[in-house]
Parts: C-alpha cells; structure tokens; sequence
C-alpha cells in the first residue's frame, strides 16, 4: 500500500529524514513512533505530498508520489484523510458544515452530501450534534468531527499526526477505538504517529521507531516488544528496580500465548527452586495481554532455569549487562 525506499529530507542543514525504508501493508494500523524531533511528522507529510522530499522513492497506492505533476495532486490527495492534533475545525461552521466541507470543495450534490455528512456523523456517534459549533463541544468530540471530514471522501488511508495528544487519557482510548472499528468496518489503512505507548498498544498491528530521522527497527508490534531492542527502551525508558548483587537477574518476557499462562508459578512448583520476583508489567495489546516479570534466581538454579524456559518456548533475557554481577561461575553460560 505505502512503499518508502530511502527517503531523505533536509530543512537548511538539517537532516530530518535520513535514508528510511518502510513498507506499510494494505489494510493494517501502522504506528509510526519515536520521541519529537525525530521525523515522524515529516514523513507523514510527505506522504500526502504537504512536503516533497529530497531523494529515495515513495509510493502510494502504486503512484510514485514525486512523478505527480500539480493538477494531479489533489486527485491524489482525495484518496487521503489527515487527522491533527488541533482538530483544525473551522470555529465558525457547525458540525454538518465542517464534515461537509471536502464534499462541497469536490462539487458533490446537496442530497448525497446531506446523507454522507449524517452517515458519518453515526459512524462517529456525534448524531444529535450537527447543529453545534465546535466551541460548544469536548476535546473528543471535535476529534470525532476532525475524524468524520477526514473519511468524508470515502479515503483509501487515513493519516493521523498525534491525533489523541491534546486529549485526557480516557477519551485518547475512545477514539483510538474508534480508529479501530473504522479500519475494521472499512478496511482502511490507517498511519498513526505518535509518541503515546497506550495508542500504540490500543489499535496499531504493525510499528516502526524512528531516532534522529533513521529508522531503528520496524515489525509486529508484540515482535518487537518481545525482541526488546534499545530503540523500545530508550523511548519508554526502563523502571528503577533493585538489581540483587547476588545471583542472576532475568527478565521473562511472556507473549500474548503465554500471558495468561502461571508459567512462573508452574516453573517454581516442576523444578522445586525459590527465586525473587524483583518486578514486571502486563499490558493489553491489541490482539491480548503481553507483559514482563524480573526475577532473580540463585547462581545454582540458573541452569535449570534456563532450560526449562527455553524448553517452553518461553523468551527471556539478562537484565542490562552492566547490571548483572558477572560471577566467574556464570561465564560459561554468558556468550
């Protein structure tokens, strides 16, 4: 559906895009995360062509984005929906006006434009508000009306740049629902940038982090909190936990197969040890429960721990190595 191939951008000397690849399936909830700065909002635009970029390819739909002459351009767009994170309503048009307004710049009829514009606003279960002005409405709300403009085309992609920053934790989770019904009721391909963890656990299948305009991994979104690369941790950063100078410290990485499974009880029950359970997160994803346990086991158990683990198909990994007190009888089992 979306195909970038070495993408750079420069503003002045900067670099904010530098060589990206990124491959976006039809159909799917890409999350496009990182913290500010590092060029997720530029390359959402140039995906809709508000900015060009300087080298490498982009292809939308099968349109190499950069071959569009200027009059093609807003054919090219029509097939896009953008989302922000100021809504950008115009305060002086109803709900009913500025739903209608990309069906009214494109001509359409008054008869399909009143029965799309209430279509939507059901879709968005703002029914009884079409006569309000946005100046009368919740910070969710007028992200609902921004959402309903954005599908007023019938658009193949929805973009949505920080589309729930600007809103409180429970209505973000609202709409990020409905971002979810819409790509599953519609199938459309929704991009969703963010710097927010909850919106990507919510509704995104697929992510990709990006630092300092390159892209540090990409992949299924439980793949890559299971693969726990430096990118992930520097973003959402890691939780002080005391590191036990005495025997080894584990974290246990449970996947959504695994989450709901007494796997840490079962394994102290089978092999007969007693370990400490130093701390750990569970997190409903998309598609389930993942989450994380640290526990730290005696010099002695490690091996028993490790095999059984791993006979289980049970990921797991040494907390940060510099944390790990490196004993002389642990170097055998350290490669």
């Amino acid at each position: 559906m979306i195909q970038i191939n070495n993408v750079t951008k420069s503003f002045g000397n900067v670099k904010v895009l530098d060589g990206v690849s990124l491959n976006i399936r039809k159909g799917t909830i890409f999350g496009l995360v990182g913290r500010s700065g590092t060029g997720k909002s530029t390359l959402l635009r140039c995906i809709n062509c508000i900015e060009t970029y300087d080298a490498g390819s982009l292809i939308v739909d099968g349109v190499d984005v950069k071959s569009l002459k200027k009059e093609e351009i807003r054919t090219f767009k029509k097939d896009i929906g953008m989302i922000f994170q100021n809504f950008s309503l115009l305060e002086r048009l109803t709900v009913y006006e500025n739903i209608a307004l990309p069906l009214k710049c494109w001509k359409y009829k008054k008869s399909f434009i009143d029965a799309r514009v209430k279509e939507l606003a059901d879709i968005v279960e703002l029914g009884g508000k079409l006569d309000a002005k946005p100046k009368e409405l919740s910070g969710g709300q007028k992200q609902r009306v921004a959402i309903a403009r954005a599908m007023a085309m019938d658009p193949k992609i929805l973009l949505c740049d920080e589309a729930t920053s600007a809103l409180d934790p429970k209505t973000a989770q609202s709409v990020t629902l409905l971002l979810n019904q819409i790509n599953k009721e519609f199938g459309i391909t929704i991009v969703v940038v963010t710097h927010q963890m909850s919106v990507l656990q919510s509704c995104c299948e697929e992510i990709a982090i990006l630092e300092d305009g390159k892209m540090a991994i990409t992949g299924n979104i439980e793949e890559v909190f299971l693969k726990q690369p430096k990118s992930l941790i520097n973003l959402i950063g890691q939780k002080n936990l005391p590191m036990l100078e005495c025997g080894v410290n584990i974290k246990v990485l449970l996947s959504s197969k695994d989450s709901s499974k007494p796997i840490i009880t079962q394994m102290a029950r089978e092999l007969q040890i007693d370990f400490r359970i130093l701390g750990g997160d569970m997190e409903t994803y998309r598609n389930g429960l993942l989450g994380s346990i640290i526990i730290n086991v005696k010099n002695e158990d490690f091996m028993k721990v490790k095999e059984y683990l791993e006979a289980k198909g049970v990921q797991w990994s040494f907390m940060e190595v510099s944390e790990i007190p490196m004993k002389k009888e642990l170097s055998n089992y350290v490669g």
